[in-house]
């Protein structure tokens, strides 16, 4: 009889998303995973044939684990809002999932940043349509917006470069989204991007 598989394929990537959360994706070897198991490299060969189908199973892992924190931030009073602090929360609580998911990622991985960034929005449209009062594309472009700012916090925060508290990140989105919400209702064309930029700005620096 052929020897019994001690381990199912959800373990052993659950152990390499381990393996991922301490040390990052490059650390996901045989050994390592096999390490994190208490075992020797062989049982993970009889799921995967290459260590990169195995890093494409903790890729879709990893992008669950970011669901998880995007549906928290879905259930706040202003949805947008929520889903933007739980992504700078995802990148605080698990920097290697953060770069995995969205600075880099397995050659065979679907997804990544811009991935990411059209399916919040997708989540968090009909929340910015009702409370701002914007149709569907100005509301899709502030949000695009807004993200990029959290996507420049998050990248600092995971290169442990961020000088910036909670507080001050708070600060700077609430100045953005102020500043975008404002030029989106009163700049003529500035939702759909022909506004007289040459005008508006001649206008605003003689103040």
């Amino acid at each position: 009889m052929p020897p019994k598989v001690k381990f199912q394929k959800e373990e052993i990537v659950t152990a390499a998303l381990e393996v991922v959360r301490k040390k990052g994706i490059d650390a996901v070897t045989a050994r390592e995973v096999a390490a994190e198991l208490g075992v020797s490299p062989r049982p993970i060969f009889t799921w995967f044939t290459t260590m990169e189908q195995l890093k494409v199973e903790v890729y879709a892992m990893a992008k669950a684990r970011y669901q998880v924190y995007i549906e928290t931030g879905l259930k706040g009073p202003v949805p947008f809002l929520g889903v933007g602090q739980q992504y700078i929360r995802f990148a605080q609580e698990e920097p290697e999932l953060y770069k995995l998911l969205f600075l880099t990622k397995p050659d065979e991985a679907v997804g990544g940043a811009m991935d990411a960034l059209h399916f919040s929005q997708e989540l968090v449209r009909e929340s910015i349509m009702r409370i701002y009062h914007m149709d569907a594309a100005t509301a899709d472009k502030y949000f695009r917006n807004l993200w990029l700012v959290a996507f420049s916090f998050a990248t600092l925060i995971v290169t442990d470069d961020c000088p910036y508290t909670d507080a001050q990140m708070s600060a700077v989105f609430t100045e953005m989204s102020l500043a975008y919400c404002k030029a989106f209702k009163e700049v003529p064309g500035f939702a759909t991007g022909d506004f007289d930029k040459d005008a508006i700005f001649g206008a605003l620096v003689k103040k």
